[in-house]
Formats: C-alpha cells, sequence, structure tokens
C-alpha cells in the first residue's frame, strides 16, 4: 500500500512538471525583445545576435534577398555597431502567438533619434519576430521589418 502512494506522488509531481513546463507567458518573449533593443538603442547590436538562431533567417526593406544565418547577420550587423543612437523606442501592439515550441511576436516599433547632421529622425516600422524554443531558451528563428504604408493625402481635399 506504501507504494501505490509513493507512485501516486510520483506521478503528480511528473505532471506538475510537465505542466510548469508548458506554462508560457507572451511577458517573456516581449521581455528578450525589448532587452535586446535596449542594446541596439546604445549601438549594440549584439543583444540580437545574442538571442539569433544559429540558423536565423532575416528581411527589412533594404535587404535584396532573404538574408540566412548567423555568420551572416553578424557580418551585416558588424558595420553598424556603435552607429545606431536612439533617444528612445516605442514597442507598441505587441502580440505574442504561441504554437508548441514556436512563438510569434509581432509589434509597431517606433524609434526617435538623430541623423549624421543633427536633425531629429523618427521611423516607424511593422516588426514580425518568430521565436523558437531551442535548448529550453527562446531565440529568434526569424527577423522581418518592414515600414508601414504611408499616409497618402487626399488629393481631392482642400
Amino acid at each position: 500500500m506504501h507504494r501505490r502512494y509513493l507512485f501516486v506522488f510520483a506521478a503528480a509531481i511528473a505532471f506538475s512538471n510537465a505542466v510548469a513546463a508548458q506554462e508560457f507567458r507572451p511577458d517573456t518573449i516581449i521581455a528578450l525583445e525589448r532587452a535586446a533593443m535596449d542594446r541596439w538603442a546604445k549601438g549594440d547590436p549584439a543583444g540580437f545576435i545574442e538571442i539569433f538562431a544559429d540558423e536565423v533567417t532575416y528581411f527589412d526593406p533594404s535587404t535584396e534577398r532573404r538574408v540566412d544565418g548567423i555568420a551572416a547577420m553578424r557580418a551585416r550587423f558588424a558595420p553598424i555597431a556603435g552607429l545606431v543612437k536612439l533617444s528612445r523606442y516605442e514597442i507598441l501592439n505587441p502580440d505574442v502567438y504561441r504554437r508548441g515550441d514556436l512563438a510569434v511576436l509581432s509589434y509597431n516599433l517606433v524609434t526617435y533619434g538623430q541623423r549624421p547632421d543633427g536633425e531629429p529622425r523618427t521611423a516607424r516600422w511593422n516588426t514580425t519576430e518568430v521565436y523558437a524554443l531551442i535548448g529550453g531558451k527562446w531565440k529568434i528563428v526569424h527577423s522581418h521589418f518592414s515600414q508601414p504604408q504611408p499616409q497618402v493625402a487626399n488629393p481631392n481635399a482642400q
């Protein structure tokens, strides 16, 4: 009889551990993104490099083709290290969708900084980051930045 209780207790612990392993908080993904953006704002692209998976893929408006792999991303970010400086940024409307070991973060990004001539610069982006749970850590496997459609003035308005 003692063994039966021990078995039930062990099964309950195993079940609770499995449930805990499946617990997911969207804030975990958003916090990873914010930490990387905090470093980016100070000119340090390594915040993203550290959370990219080895097989990351990447698009932004300046890419002619998809960028493949962590080595290519290191090479892409190396020339801008120390150059990007933002006074602040906003992550607006973040949404995280999770399915198994994948989580998709999408949000609107607004960055505030200065051009080389000292003029203020505001940039707006639509951002999608696909995270995968790899070795117990969330890593970006795909990153995509695009610019929102500009609002065109109504030619008939007076």
